[in-house]
């Protein structure tokens, strides 16, 4: 053998073992799912980020919304406000709703309603109450359909020890496809507190053990949704946002496609904390290698509003301020409106759209790809509308009182 091929061997081996030694130590896993989604070509999406309240409050070791009905009716109405399709909504692709924001006890009425009212090709993601492992695995069970990976994942972890009581942060995306056929999707918040670092280890979630990769066809449209802080989450060998980079950089050396959207739901206090811009910088900068997976991706963090509450506390400056982050190479100007404005996130090698902290739904358009049109006066990223909650309708924000949504 010669020296050249001796060195490629040996360099393979090396890979592989370094692999298996990475693997080894519960990273988490990416699953791709094919889906028939049949989008426009070329032709931009639409996204509708649902910035509603969460008001949570402990009991039994999990944190549930403390009046679960007031917040379904609130859920609901964004729920038929898409369903009627009103102006623009029915070109309406994909709808984000905060962490934990939907009651346990209505999670099936909200896949009634999505496969009875919904439009072919929308795909919803929610996060809903904390459960117990032992209920989540049920709910595996239910969907084994399009969730046999992840719920081998679970399995294997129930069997290593007595863990079917822990806590589970999770959340559904819920796909209506070309055909009509509704499919469910749920995955387990993998960062391992619960919103702070608690010292009591019951306060410890269950970590999730995979996040899904949606291959949709035929129009090659790829995108994941992961849950708040699993944007940031790292241990010694590994990140969650390198994994999904890695993912995405094989996806284009081997196929040439890549990650056109990244979805972050989040009942998030801090959602402009510096670790965000770190990884945004990190993610889009490609600093010490080329990351063309992930290079045009749309990264939406979808948040919860200023009159969120746990345990009855209310943090007026937190919350809110959910925002869509593209790369610095579309270069959107800086702009300031009442409900929104664009910036840079100090400094970072993004452009950012930033929306306000109040109750809102914000629909907008994802971009295109930037060498589609490269054009330096062209705006990527368009709001369509603003509403605001009125106590029992949507209501569009404009100069004056704004005009009903029904």
């Amino acid at each position: 053998m010669s020296t050249v091929n001796w060195f490629t061997a040996f360099r393979c081996q090396l890979s592989i073992v370094n692999c298996q030694l990475v693997y080894g130590v519960s990273v988490v896993k990416i699953i791709e799912k094919h889906v028939q989604l049949d989008f426009p070509l070329g032709h931009h999406l639409h996204c509708l980020i649902a910035q509603i309240p969460n008001r949570l409050r402990r009991r039994d070791h999990l944190f549930t919304l403390e009046k679960p009905e007031e917040q379904w009716r609130m859920v609901q109405s964004v729920l038929d406000l898409v369903a009627a399709g009103d102006g623009n909504l029915k070109r309406l692709h994909f709808l984000m709703f905060p962490e934990t924001s939907v009651p346990l006890s209505h999670f099936d009425e909200m896949l009634s309603t999505i496969e009875h009212k919904f439009r072919p090709n929308t795909v919803t993601m929610f996060g809903l109450e904390q459960i117990t492992l032992e209920q989540y695995r049920s709910l595996l069970i239910r969907f084994h359909a399009d969730n046999a990976d992840a719920l081998e994942c679970v399995e294997h972890d129930v069997d290593s020890g007595d863990i079917l009581g822990m806590p589970v942060n999770w959340c559904c995306v819920a796909i209506k496809e070309s055909t009509g056929r509704v499919r469910v999707f749920l995955e387990a918040k993998t960062h391992p507190f619960r919103g702070e670092e608690f010292l009591d280890k019951d306060h410890d979630l269950y970590r999730g053990r995979h996040f899904y990769l949606f291959r949709g066809e035929p129009a090659c449209f790829n995108f994941m949704t992961i849950i708040c802080l699993d944007y940031l989450y790292r241990d010694l060998y590994s990140s969650n946002i390198k994994q999904i980079i890695d993912h995405s950089n094989r996806l284009f050396f081997t196929m040439r496609q890549s990650l056109d959207a990244l979805f972050v739901i989040q009942c998030n206090p801090k959602p402009e904390h510096r670790s965000y811009r770190e990884v945004l910088s990190g993610f889009y900068g490609e600093y010490l290698e080329d990351t063309p997976g992930v290079r045009e991706t749309v990264t939406l963090f979808g948040n919860c509003s200023d009159e969120s509450e746990i345990q009855g506390v209310r943090c007026a400056p937190c919350y809110g301020i959910s925002f869509v982050a593209i790369s610095a190479k579309h270069k959107m100007p800086p702009y300031q409106e009442r409900e929104f404005s664009s910036d840079d996130f100090d400094g970072a090698p993004v452009c950012r759209l930033r929306f306000s902290s109040g109750t809102r739904l914000f629909y907008f358009n994802l971009p295109l790809n930037h060498e589609l049109d490269p054009r330096t006066s062209r705006v990527p990223l368009k709001v369509h509308a603003v509403m605001r909650w009125a106590g029992e309708e949507w209501v569009k924000v404009g100069d004056g009182e704004g005009q009903s949504s029904r």
